[in-house]
């Protein structure tokens, strides 16, 4: 199936879904993450903040952040068509609506990491494989950021169990999940 059809099919499903069954399949996923030691044990995790229909993120960046856990969030800058890692301190002081309405760090709250300080990349998607692959929303901000992570980086893709599908339309130069973990299961891709 091309990307934009495929795109159109996950986007329709994931909005079906109501608010109620988003929160409880967040959490649901924030459960299988935690069984994942190195996900524990991770100290600057870089998550990214959701919008819209997506697995819910707010829940696990506020533990992240209670448990005393360097907290990461991308500040997208559009021209250059690249993501900058953030430190968060406050969920709700921190952000404002940024691109595509995505929140992001206010101008006052950016504060720049280096990706080589990242240790674990919770990375969002639209659809993904039991192979890895993952199908992105079409800005190619991840693939040109997982580039600048330093070699080994668990690339942690989350997701909606009704976002695996049988095959993802991949390019040479698209980057396979390390895990793809959903509501009902952590999945150790072939990375």
């Amino acid at each position: 199936m091309p990307k934009n059809a495929l795109r159109k099919e996950i986007y329709a499903l994931r909005d079906s879904l109501t608010p109620e069954e988003i929160a409880v399949k967040s959490r649901a996923v924030a459960g299988q993450l935690e069984e994942l030691p190195f996900y524990r044990e991770a100290a600057t995790i870089m998550f990214f903040l959701s919008f819209r229909s997506e697995v819910d993120t707010r829940g696990m960046v506020e533990e992240n952040l209670a448990k005393g856990k360097r907290v990461l969030v991308p500040k997208s800058l559009p021209q250059e068509r690249v993501l900058v890692p953030s430190q968060l301190l406050d969920l709700e002081k921190d952000l404002a609506l940024g691109y595509y309405d995505i929140p992001e760090p206010r101008a006052e709250a950016l504060r720049p990491v280096e990706p080589a300080e990242i240790d674990l990349l919770i990375v969002p998607g639209v659809a993904f494989d039991l192979q890895g692959n993952r199908l992105g929303y079409g800005g190619g901000y991840y693939d040109r950021f997982f580039e600048r992570l330093r070699p080994g980086v668990p690339l942690v893709a989350i997701a909606f169990e009704l976002q695996i599908v049988s095959r993802v339309p991949i390019e040479p130069w698209d980057r396979r999940m390390d895990w793809v973990v959903t509501e009902k299961r952590a999945i150790h891709t072939a990375g």
